[in-house]
């Protein structure tokens, strides 16, 4: 079952950030994140938004001034979890009550004044975009009042905010790209939590990439809830692209461009990208992928079902035969690609055949990992509001274990066409099983762990494949790649 919570990475959740202390800083700030990447993302943000106000990172909650807890409304587990944590917090107020307590992100904008009420511990509920207001907020906590703060910006990208980079290997790091998302996919919140999508100046990303580089990060992550439909036009919603003059429409850049632009200007670093739609992705992004080395062959690519009854139901704009032939068009350009998949088991309504349905999609797919859950209601979505949970907890795990079952056996698949090969592999840390190897990526994003020798991280590596499992790669390095 360990394959579920693939998608969030467990590691990181809930770990108190750390940054550089910023002489002059007296007061403290703690800080964890649950839920995606993004929110990670905008963790970093909020402590360099609140460096500027005296706030230094601290990892002892007891010694904190304010406790931020940056949260995530996708699953009801991290819903729970943060819950459970301001309990936590609770406590620690009885020994420090000059303590404040703020909740951000997601869960902020979805439960808004219910969190004042519901929790009288919290003091401050902050939005997805309402982070550059945190400054006058914590002003009216501090004089004794609840302060909220959830509206969803048309514009608000942080694009000249440089995130401090916590608790990162100083080897890969993520930029954000776009935030909010215009998909109103039935089953989630993230529409109604981060608002309509909107995308970031170029100039801004290739600076903040450029500040990466002299720090010596190898790897870059294009981050945004729906990447494929970056679009540049000067700022403003994607909606009102149309809207824009025929000067702004005619100089606008593409998610395509902008990889294009990113891996020109920097040739040594590599390029990744999440969270890809299909019916956004084009094939311009593919020939872009095709042209540059230094765009990792790797592709994320969420479908949730292969039944076309629950894609109309989940109101995916795509049906199965359109994603499958999306599909092969991308292993005709790059034959070489892997992809990934999300996948929902018993949604509303779901058939035997629906079920069905998503393993042979499966099958013709094969991806080489999958991000698999079963439905859970999430409150604020279409589908809580409009549809019934109707399929039974042993139906649904019944199911989604053969989803899982299914994906082992093509993981394992896919990593057996490496034995024997050499590999590219960017060095990002020593592997978890042993104190004597490295562990890293190919640029199909499966691990590959090796003796270590004398290599170090941030080494691009050729490592010879001499065996596998279905989610890693042993192997031998053979020498420093010609991108090192």
């Amino acid at each position: 079952m360990k394959q579920i919570e693939k998608v969030i990475d467990e590691k990181i959740q809930g770990k108190a950030l750390v940054t550089e202390n910023k002489e002059g800083n007296s007061k403290k700030l703690f800080i964890e994140s649950y839920g995606c990447q993004m929110n990670m993302n905008d963790s970093e943000i909020v402590a360099s938004i609140l460096s500027e106000q005296g706030f230094n990172t601290t990892q002892s909650i007891e010694d904190a001034d304010l406790v931020l807890v940056n949260t995530c409304s996708i699953r009801e587990k991290a819903e729970t979890t943060v819950r459970n944590r301001l309990k936590k917090y609770n406590a620690v107020k009885k020994i420090n009550p000059t303590m404040k307590v703020g909740v951000l992100g997601c869960m902020a904008e979805r439960l808004k004044e219910k969190f004042l009420e519901e929790e009288k511990i919290v003091d401050l509920v902050v939005g997805p975009d309402a982070y550059r207001d945190l400054p006058n907020l914590i002003e009216e906590v501090e004089a004794g009042r609840d302060a909220v703060n959830v509206i969803l910006s048309k514009d608000e990208t942080y694009g000249d905010v440089s995130p401090v980079r916590l608790n990162s290997n100083g080897v890969s790091a993520f930029v954000s790209i776009t935030r909010g998302c215009d998909n109103m996919c039935t089953f989630c919140v993230v529409p109604f939590t981060r608002g309509r999508e909107r995308s970031r100046d170029p100039k801004s990303i290739i600076e903040e990439i450029r500040s990466m580089q002299e720090k010596n990060f190898k790897e870059i992550t294009l981050l945004g809830q729906n990447v494929d439909s970056y679009l540049w036009y000067g700022g403003g919603l994607k909606k009102d692209f149309k809207k824009a003059s025929e000067m702004a429409q005619a100089t606008a850049v593409d998610f395509a461009q902008l990889l294009d632009i990113c891996a020109s200007e920097f040739p040594k670093m590599r390029f990744r990208f999440s969270t890809s739609n299909p019916q956004d992705m084009s094939l311009d992004v593919i020939h872009t992928m095709a042209k540059h080395p230094n765009i990792c062959k790797y592709i994320h690519l969420p479908v949730q079902s292969g039944s076309n009854a629950m894609l109309k139901a989940m109101n995916r704009q795509h049906t199965r035969e359109e994603y499958m032939e999306l599909v092969d068009s991308i292993y005709k350009i790059i034959p070489e690609m892997a992809l990934s998949q999300d996948m929902i088991a018993g949604f509303c309504g779901e058939t035997e055949q629906d079920h069905q349905d998503t393993l042979d999609l499966m099958e013709h797919v094969k991806y080489s990992f999958g991000f698999m859950f079963a439905y859970s209601e999430r409150p604020g979505t279409l589908a809580a509001k409009k549809m019934e949970d109707d399929i039974p907890l042993e139906t649904k795990k019944r199911r989604l274990q053969e989803i899982i079952n299914l994906q082992q056996k093509h993981s394992l698949y896919r990593t057996q066409q490496y034995v024997g090969q050499v590999q590219e592999v960017l060095i990002e840390g020593t592997s978890k099983k042993s104190d004597s190897h490295w562990k890293g990526r190919n640029t199909q994003n499966t691990v590959v762990v090796f003796p270590k020798e004398n290599y170090k991280m941030g080494d691009f590596v050729n490592v010879k494949i001499e065996d596998c499992t279905s989610t890693t790669l042993l192997g031998t390095a053979q020498g420093y790649s010609e991108n090192n």
